[in-house]
């Protein structure tokens, strides 16, 4: 009908620089409406000209009673492109006035209201076959879009609005015409994925999915595909545990782009060689310059991962990131209520990526000539530079041999760059991907014996528990300690709860086992679709163009895959048939996916290897203040195979060390000590082998291939406080 789409939000060239200076104008346009938002992006625009108002019945009520279309303008505050628009357009009082007469401009933050993204990102990708943020949709006071794209510059959005308002008046009838057809199509597409054979083997899928996985990897750089290129943090964690299964077919060569995609990114300039913690995305093919916003969830998946692969190769590489990544969430995300906050900024000063870059001069003004020229040598700092204006992004392609002289300079040129401008933080705080933050830390924090990190992920579940959680119900995120309007999506319930089972796993406490079983309940109830597969929103959620379900990864897991693997590690802690069917039965659109798309199924992939190893049930049982039992529990954890759960308690009916009794968690119900020694039980299906005291004898048990660790001290640290 009119003009073409603009460009998107994550695209990997053309970098344009952030336009200075506030905006807003003397009306105050939306703030009496944002003014008390929960979500920093929409309070970023709390001062524009726009009269911008937040998603809700009375906005489009608003547009009915005028008799005008609404524009649809959905970001995220960490997103560069999205602060680009907002300065050129929407700060721009003549813009303003286009909107503001024209139409009723309904602002959207992604990350609070996934679900009215999902459904408008399908409509714009359809339209244009791309998308990307900010997404910019227009459509009629029904809802029902018309026309889409996402960013626009100046000129061409003034066009754009104009054209939509003649077009609106003078052709209504072609206008509404198209918009039943689109929604039409869209509500046609709705409900769950297509559903693979029900006898479809899940070790043919895997098979197949690492050789497909194989033909897009880049041998020489890392990753998969070419530019740009998105952290694969969930195929990295699928072929990780598919290396390790036993008679695996391509394990060498899973293990082989796991550590070769993990390498890659960790020296590369994605991986904030000072600070720790990885950016969004690479925008070239060798992992060089990144888009510098740092989200939570890439953060939490990646620590896991890596923390994953150390316990299977010993690298120490990927130990130093899983603790530097975690200690990153911490330092940098942690909110003062206790839970972590969803992003940084790509943007600091008005320029993306002015915070982490540096030049020559700048290293000599820190350190001096000689220290400076050593530095410029050991993170790829030139004269022309890697990035824009003759700025070099830091990588660390390997490591010197003077570790006291690399310590020494990189702790100089971090305090200098806390002195600069930071990046802005998206101080929200989402369910889920603190789910996958609450199971990093407390895993990362058993393995890599750092106590702080459990402490992080049981203030974090404190948090969800108290605010997040109401009356059985999720709110999907919470700002200042207050919860956010929109409602838990799927993702929110099955990566909590998966946190929380990891999280009981390593502290001991048994109510978190119960509350995840709470939140996985309401998941079946709620989310299902009664054909064994889910939907993202609940049943009695408020009603869009059509209820979403995609069960595909996208750069976290989806809501499915999570879902599956949460009820699959709360069967095996609770015995429950019920829930691993679920599991199993949630898998069943993985056939189709990975077929097409191997990189978007990597969370059910994985979830697939922990049904093939079982997954192992280890309960380890022992006094809390004994040594040993600290010992047994770090080792289970360590040589823990794909999937594994991990039970800890006192063992009987005795308390176990959060205070519940045995009896909460069933796998350890039953089991005691051996000769009032600490032991562990390696279990399948509830039925266990003979209990074993000797850390070094659980490879035999677990019978899975894994790193020796004859030479690991397993310490003498009490559970849950000096893991």
């Amino acid at each position: 009908m009119i003009m073409t789409a603009g460009r998107g939000g994550t695209r990997a060239g053309g970098r344009r620089r952030r336009l200075h200076g506030a905006g807003g104008g003397e009306d105050g346009g939306m703030a009496d409406r944002l003014k008390n938002a929960t979500s920093p992006y929409l309070l970023q625009h709390a001062d524009n000209p726009v009269d911008w108002w937040q998603w809700s019945p009375e906005a489009f009520a608003a547009a009915r009673e005028r008799d005008v279309p609404v524009m649809l303008s959905v970001g995220y505050s960490a997103c560069h492109w999205c602060h680009v628009m907002a300065h050129e357009s929407f700060e721009d009082p003549q813009t303003a006035a286009l909107l503001n007469d024209n139409l009723v401009p309904i602002k959207v933050d992604r990350e609070e209201r996934p679900d009215v993204d999902a459904v408008y990102m399908t409509a714009t990708q359809a339209m244009t076959g791309q998308g990307g943020w900010p997404m910019t949709v227009f459509m009629t006071p029904d809802g029902a879009p018309f026309y889409c794209g996402t960013y626009f510059p100046p000129a061409q959005f003034q066009h754009l609005v104009l054209a939509i308002t003649e077009a609106w008046r003078k052709d209504r009838a072609g206008v509404d015409g198209q918009a039943s057809r689109i929604a039409a199509a869209l509500a046609e597409q709705a409900g769950p994925w297509q559903r693979g054979d029900e006898t479809a083997d899940l070790a043919d899928i895997s098979r197949e999915a690492v050789i497909n996985l194989a033909r897009s990897y880049d041998a020489q750089r890392g990753g998969f595909g070419g530019a740009p290129k998105f952290p694969p943090s969930m195929v990295c964690e699928f072929l990780l545990r598919q290396s390790e299964r036993p008679g695996a077919p391509g394990g060498e060569r899973a293990l082989e782009m796991a550590a070769g995609t993990m390498v890659a990114m960790a020296r590369g300039g994605m991986y904030d060689q000072l600070g720790g913690g990885f950016a969004r995305y690479s925008v070239d093919a060798a992992w060089v310059v990144p888009h510098f916003e740092k989200m939570l969830y890439d953060n939490a998946l990646l620590a896991r991962a890596y923390a994953h692969w150390w316990r299977r190769t010993a690298d120490p590489l990927a130990a130093r990131v899983a603790r530097e990544t975690c200690a990153w969430m911490i330092r940098e995300l942690r909110t003062s209520e206790g839970g972590l906050a969803s992003a940084l900024d790509a943007d600091s000063d008005g320029e993306e990526g002015l915070f982490y870059t540096w030049t020559p001069v700048e290293l000599r003004e820190v350190l001096g000539p000689d220290d400076a020229g050593y530095a410029a040598e050991v993170f790829g700092v030139t004269q022309d530079g890697t990035f824009e204006y003759g700025r070099s992004v830091l990588q660390r392609r390997s490591d010197p041999a003077d570790e006291e002289r690399l310590g020494r300079v990189s702790a100089a040129l971090l305090a200098a760059r806390d002195k600069r401008v930071r990046p802005g933080r998206d101080d929200k705080v989402v369910t889920a991907w603190n789910g996958l933050a609450i199971a990093a830390l407390a895993e990362c924090g058993l393995l890599l014996r750092e106590p702080g990190f459990v402490t992080a992920a049981l203030e974090a579940a404190d948090l969800l528990a108290t605010v997040h959680l109401a009356d059985g119900r999720l709110a999907r995120t919470s700002r200042a300690g207050e919860a956010g309007p929109g409602a838990g999506v799927l993702e929110d319930y099955a990566c909590l709860a998966d946190g929380l089972l990891a999280l009981s796993g390593v502290t001991g406490q048994g109510r978190w086992l119960t509350l995840a079983g709470d939140l996985l309940e309401t998941a079946l109830t709620r989310f299902g679709d009664g054909n064994g597969g889910f939907y993202d929103t609940a049943d009695d959620g408020e009603r869009l163009l059509y209820r979403p379900a995609d069960p595909a990864d996208g750069p976290s897991p989806s809501g499915t895959f999570a879902a599956a693997g949460a009820l699959l590690s709360y069967s095996a802690l609770t015995g429950s048939s019920r829930h691993r069917q679920a599991a199993v039965a949630a898998l069943d659109v993985l056939g189709p996916i990975a077929a097409r798309f191997p990189r978007a199924a990597g969370a059910g992939l994985a979830v697939a290897e922990a049904v093939f190893a079982g997954p192992a049930e280890i309960a380890v049982v022992g006094a809390a203040t004994d040594p040993r039992t600290a010992a047994l529990h770090r080792a289970a954890m360590l040589m823990a195979p794909p999937g594994a759960v991990l039970a800890l308690g006192a063992g009987g009916a005795s308390a176990a060390p959060g205070g519940e009794a045995a009896g909460a968690v069933p796998l350890l119900e039953g089991r005691h000590p051996v000769d009032g020694s600490p032991a562990v039980y390696v279990c399948r299906n509830f039925t266990c082998r003979t209990p074993l005291t000797d850390p070094m004898e659980l490879p035999d048990a677990l019978r899975y291939p894994a790193v020796t660790w004859a030479g690991e001290d397993f310490g003498t640290a009490s559970p849950g406080q000096d893991v």
